[in-house]
């Protein structure tokens, strides 16, 4: 008797992944360090100065982390309830966070109690920033103002009420959809832009000529010098974008989503060049100084710092003392003698599931086992090519038949999926002729099987239109080609010299 001969799999060549500089550059990151907050974290910052320390702002506690510690080197917990938008001046001396009870307050970032509280808003405050001259600070909180402070007599400056909904992020913007430019030295807002979302954050470019919005889930670029005229749109993101940031160049945009996904977007092109994915919705982003570390905030209140790859180990990584030559070579130039026995020991064959099955002719347990989740999902080569051997065997509609709603279910939402790819058609056309047979006396009875059964027929439907429009376009082509190509065709002149008729051939392009 024959040996039992496993499935063969077909490798079907996969397109690769196209490798740019960007994409070299943001994949040189180390696996992340995973930090839980005691909450969500609404808010990072990274220090402007050496050692780039960040503040991360979550529930009611600022927590000072070094660039590479996992436990606050600082912690600064005044706060009655909620802190926000714990923030650096640009000396990296001061720290300045909103709060829930809707103050505001200034901290030593070597000390640890406030040096400053400013007392004015009636709502929540969550937007706090320093100004260039580093002796102002403005606000905006949930009472739909912006204000602008004094810090050495911790008094307000002017307040700005232009707004109709809740301030939430800084360079003045709100919930109204609107993002306000202001001028400190007057009253009133000097530019007013419509975002069409609720406003969740504002970055403004280094140059002052560029300001970009997020909220819901577009991220839109305006050019202030030609007084808020729109850029771009981006709308890369299925969810609403919470969170901006820039790199150290400001050749790459970064943004965040609930979603939970950090598109990394070119600003010449505007086009996404990376992206990052990450376990739950991201509430707040921050890269360092030369974009050295990473930091993404989340709603489950882990704290994700990602920190660049050192360009020595790698050297030296790769530098790495490979083994003798003598290694290699050691007894390949032996020749047996002739008193020698020359001992083998077979191969044991170690056979999947699915081919253990198949060899005890279980064919309806041979087609469950390449059924489970993993296995259709990350490998559907292994699945289809079961189903083709049980079709070779003849018994495909025997392992497809008395199964109850929700194998069947699996099977048709398997078939909807991966009938429209071209390794998987040929096998998978088959396999739903005989479902359709075999099920269609009980289609009527059962909700979930009709709803896949109509995916099955939407899928396929589509698949003909597009191969109609293809054939279409090729005709297209092949009349366009045929316009090109040069005609050699031969016509007759008489001429006639002497009583003879000459007959002449000539090349001409039509």
């Amino acid at each position: 008797m024959a040996a039992y001969k496993p499935v063969v799999v077909q490798a079907c060549p996969k397109l690769g992944e196209r490798i740019t500089q960007d994409t070299l550059y943001w994949r040189g990151y180390k696996t992340p360090v995973q930090i839980k907050e005691f909450g969500a974290v609404n808010k990072i910052d990274f220090s402007p100065v050496p050692p780039y320390n960040y503040a991360v702002t979550a529930s009611s506690r600022i927590h000072i982390y070094g660039r590479y510690s996992q436990e606050p080197i600082k912690t600064f917990s005044r706060f009655r309830d909620a802190a926000y938008c714990a923030t650096y001046r640009d000396d990296g001396h001061l720290l300045a966070a909103g709060s829930e009870d809707s103050s505001i307050r200034l901290f030593d970032v070597s000390g640890r109690a406030p040096l400053r509280q400013f007392d004015g808003h009636t709502k929540p405050v969550h937007v706090v920033g320093f100004l260039s001259d580093k002796y102002r600070i403005f606000s905006g909180g949930d009472d739909y103002s912006s204000t602008l402070w004094d810090i050495p007599s911790a008094t307000e400056i002017v307040s700005y009420s232009e707004h109709t909904d809740y301030v939430r992020c800084g360079c003045a913007s709100s919930y109204d959809h609107t993002v306000k430019l202001f001028d400190a030295r007057t009253k009133g807002s000097v530019m007013t832009i419509e975002h069409g979302h609720p406003v969740e954050s504002v970055l403004l470019f280094p140059s002052g000529g560029l300001l970009v919005s997020a909220g819901g889930r577009y991220v839109k670029v305006w050019d202030v010098l030609k007084g808020g005229q729109l850029l771009v749109s981006l709308k890369n993101h299925h969810k609403t974008v919470t969170c901006l940031c820039l790199n150290s160049s400001g050749q790459r945009l970064l943004s965040g989503s609930l979603d939970r996904h950090v598109k990394i977007y070119s600003t010449t092109s505007y086009k996404v060049v990376h992206s990052f994915n990450y376990a739950t919705s991201i509430l707040s982003l921050a890269l360092s100084p030369e974009d050295e570390t990473i930091v993404v905030g989340m709603t489950n209140g882990v704290l994700n710092v990602k920190h660049r790859k050192s360009e020595e180990k790698n050297e030296k990584s790769q530098k790495k003392r490979q083994p003798a030559y003598r290694t290699y070579v050691k007894g390949r130039t032996y020749m047996p003698k002739q008193e020698d026995f020359c001992v083998s020991k077979p191969v044991k064959r170690v056979l999947r599931k699915y081919d253990k099955l198949l060899k005890s002719f279980q064919s309806s347990k041979a087609l469950d086992a390449v059924l489970e989740p993993p296995i259709m999902l990350h490998t559907p080569e292994v699945t289809v090519a079961v189903m083709q051997e049980l079709h070779r065997r003849g018994t495909l509609r025997s392992a497809l038949a008395g199964r109850d709603e929700k194998q069947v279910n699996l099977l048709l939402t398997f078939v909807a999926r991966r009938v429209i790819e071209p390794r998987f058609t040929p096998v998978l056309v088959t396999v739903a002729d005989m479902i359709t047979d075999i099920y269609q006396p009980v289609v009527g009875q059962s909700a979930i099987v009709d709803k896949q059964f109509l995916k099955l027929q939407e899928a396929i439907g589509k698949e003909i239109d597009y191969q109609e429009e293809l054939l279409e376009v090729l005709g297209m082509m092949d009349t366009l080609f045929a316009t090109f190509t040069k005609k050699r065709d031969t016509h007759l002149e008489n001429n006639k010299s002497n009583g003879l008729t000459e007959t002449i051939e000539t090349n001409r392009n039509d």
